[in-house]
């Protein structure tokens, strides 16, 4: 029989696991990725606790929300990802909520400890009903001794094989340079000899009311150059239009033609 507790938890928890997983499927960036899904394993061994498999539901906390996301970092560090993602805030006011989140959080803390009362009998009676428990054998003793007991070279031989697979990858992702790094001056030269971009690759931001990477410039055509922008962003889709400063641009060209013929 499910109790009162339990259902509002459910209907809680919930929809905020089922947001976690959505966040996994739909996020355009990594790191965002890997944060709704420890936000899903963590509400699911919310709910191993909340059915008393408190086991299962550590287990869950520690073994993947917490092996399985550094798996995922690691692979984050394989892979890269652009400076610019840790410095600018994509969601705004998210700043302001975790800190009222915090706040929250820890006063909700306070008031549960502060309302703690002690009965001398019921921990006394605890503290005999946990000596019962460690004077028998339980399942989480049983699964230690199976582990670090019968099956200890199994479990270090695991242990090695995955060690030496993260070398691995280490070792296949490490790209060796095989030819000496350019310098400024051999670049120059380089562009020079092939008559190709002999003035440089034009910057990004070139408006004068945006200096943003992300920013295309604009050619003497009014066409924006791919070439300004870095090829991460085109990737992503992560580029700004130009229309809007297009438009700002004829605007303001309309009007020093009509300054002109006054």
């Amino acid at each position: 029989m499910t109790s009162t507790a339990e259902a509002v938890g459910f209907w809680v928890l919930a929809p905020v696991a089922v947001l976690g997983a959505l966040g996994l499927l739909f996020a355009r960036k990594a790191v965002h990725a890997a944060m709704g899904m420890a936000l899903t394993m963590v509400v699911l061994g919310i709910f191993y606790i909340m059915e008393r498999a408190d086991f299962l539901g550590v287990v869950q906390v520690f073994v993947y929300t917490g092996a399985v996301i550094m798996l995922f970092l690691f692979v984050l560090m394989l892979v890269g990802v652009d400076s610019a993602d840790s410095i600018v805030e994509t969601i705004r006011g998210q700043r302001v909520a975790s800190f009222l989140f915090v706040l929250g959080l820890a006063g909700v803390l306070f008031a549960s400890l502060g309302s703690v009362v002690f009965d001398q009998a019921a921990v006394q009676s605890g503290l005999d009903k946990l000596a019962d428990t460690n004077r028998s054998t339980g399942n989480v003793t049983g699964v230690a001794e199976l582990i670090f007991g019968q099956y200890v070279w199994i479990f270090e031989i695991t242990s090695a094989l995955l060690i030496t697979a993260a070398l691995g990858a280490m070792v296949l992702a490490h790209r060796e340079r095989l030819t000496p790094k350019l310098t400024q001056a051999e670049w120059a030269a380089r562009r020079v000899r092939e008559n190709k971009n002999v003035a440089g690759l034009p910057a990004p931001g070139v408006y004068a009311r945006h200096n943003a990477v992300d920013t295309p410039a604009l050619l003497p055509d009014g066409t924006p150059s791919d070439l300004s922008v870095s090829r991460v962003l085109v990737a992503r889709d992560q580029v700004a239009r130009a229309d809007g400063f297009k438009d700002v641009e004829r605007h303001m060209e309309q009007e020093i033609e009509e300054g002109r013929t006054r």
